[in-house]
């Protein structure tokens, strides 16, 4: 098949901006081949993010200013693929912003994503792939994380068991081991919990690169108290957000123990992500890590996680040709080329099996969708521009 330009958006949990990513993809073989062109993060309007945040629990939501959000989502998300470029783009690939993942017990019961895609679609005249998680979750699975599409793809090593680990508002990772099926789940808070405390103590939306957590000191007490959450034992497949790890959570938790310096705070839950997260790679014997998102430049945490998983060596995905804070939107782009390639997939978040993702919004002209690839691709290989116009493939 030939080439096709997707441009892939998303904003994370962590809600501070619309993250876009330009790639070029094809197939050769059983190979999908990926040329990162471009990406960017487009921060939300400061009105804009604060509404987000005032919506999440445990804030309230009536339907108008979900519509009205719905709206400036959809808006802000065309703004910002505007912005980096669409030139010569067949298609948008949106994850969209995440305001509710509703998991009952050991089921998700559904998941909401909102950025209306009409708005895309009407600003740039490409038809816009988006909505990816829900038929997931209407398959029996948790509808994310979805990054093990990406990451078996990239990392499977046949003699290494390897977890590709992204450090969003959420933490979660993708387990490769050999001999075994794949397995991708949330791990519990990555910055969710930094992030809160930054606005609480600081006003501040984080921690910029872990400095106070690196002045304090662990509190045990407090530690013990966060680390007591039942949802750490529960097993895989498993998937959480901002509705459990609140600042509200962060609150009641600070009630069962003495004051908390702020510093010592910071560093309290650096340590409690950074002890989940290996405890998660440890039950899966992972000897190997690969780490992307926000979290990777808070140092304070990537020293922790270094510790906690000590023997085992954390790398990032810039190391493979990734931009570790463009791969989420680099999914996306994926996750559309795949959908508008008939490509059937299956996240190993519990679902029925492999199912096509997501809903088109048609642009400017009519659809008219290639013709469906035999087979399913099992390996992707990024393909890194060079200076003088050369290609050069990482694997």
């Amino acid at each position: 098949m030939g080439w096709y330009r997707v441009v892939g958006v998303i904003s994370g949990t962590s809600m501070d901006g619309v993250d876009v990513a330009v790639a070029d993809l094809t197939v050769r073989g059983d190979t999908i081949d990926l040329v990162p062109v471009r990406h960017a993060q487009v921060p939300y309007p400061d009105d804009l993010r604060a509404a987000l945040t005032a919506a999440l629990p445990p804030g309230d939501c009536s339907a108008e200013t979900l519509c009205k959000l719905d709206t400036a989502v959809g808006q802000a998300f065309a703004d910002a693929v505007i912005a980096v470029g669409t030139e010569g783009a067949d298609l948008v690939a949106s994850l969209g912003q995440t305001l509710f993942h509703w998991v009952d017990g050991n089921r998700c019961r559904g998941t909401l994503q909102i950025g209306q895609p009409a708005w895309i679609a009407e600003a740039t005249g490409l038809p816009v792939v988006a909505d990816f998680r829900a038929r997931d979750v209407a398959a029996g699975g948790h509808g994310a994380p979805l990054a093990l599409i990406l990451d078996r793809l990239l990392l499977f090593d046949p003699e290494t068991p390897t977890a590709a680990l992204n450090l969003g508002g959420i933490a979660n990772i993708t387990v490769l081991t050999p001999d075994a099926p794949a397995l991708a789940f949330d791990t519990g808070p990555g910055n969710a919990l930094l992030d809160a405390a930054a606005q609480a103590r600081l006003g501040e939306s984080h921690d910029v690169d872990g400095v106070l957590a690196a002045a304090g000191r662990v509190r045990e007490d407090l530690l013990g108290v966060l680390l007591a959450d039942a949802y750490y034992a529960a097993p895989p497949p498993k998937s959480t957000g901002k509705e459990l790890f609140s600042s509200r959570y962060l609150s009641d938790a600070l009630t069962h123990v003495p004051a908390v310096a702020d510093a010592d705070l910071f560093a309290t839950l650096v340590a409690l992500t950074a002890t989940t997260v290996a405890d998660a790679c440890r039950r899966h014997d992972v000897k190997k890590v690969v780490a992307s998102g926000g979290g990777v430049h808070n140092r304070a945490l990537l020293s922790a996680l270094r510790a906690a998983l000590d023997p085992v060596s954390v790398s990032t995905t810039d190391d493979l040709g990734l931009p570790v804070d463009a791969k989420e939107a680099y999914l996306a782009a994926l996750l559309g080329f795949l959908t508008w390639s008939g490509i059937a997939v299956d996240p190993a978040t519990g679902a029925a099996g492999p199912r096509l993702l997501g809903g088109i919004t048609p642009g400017a002209r009519p659809v008219r969708l290639p013709d469906p690839i035999g087979g399913t691709p099992d390996r992707l290989r990024i393909v890194v521009p060079q200076p003088l116009g050369g290609l050069s493939a990482r694997t």
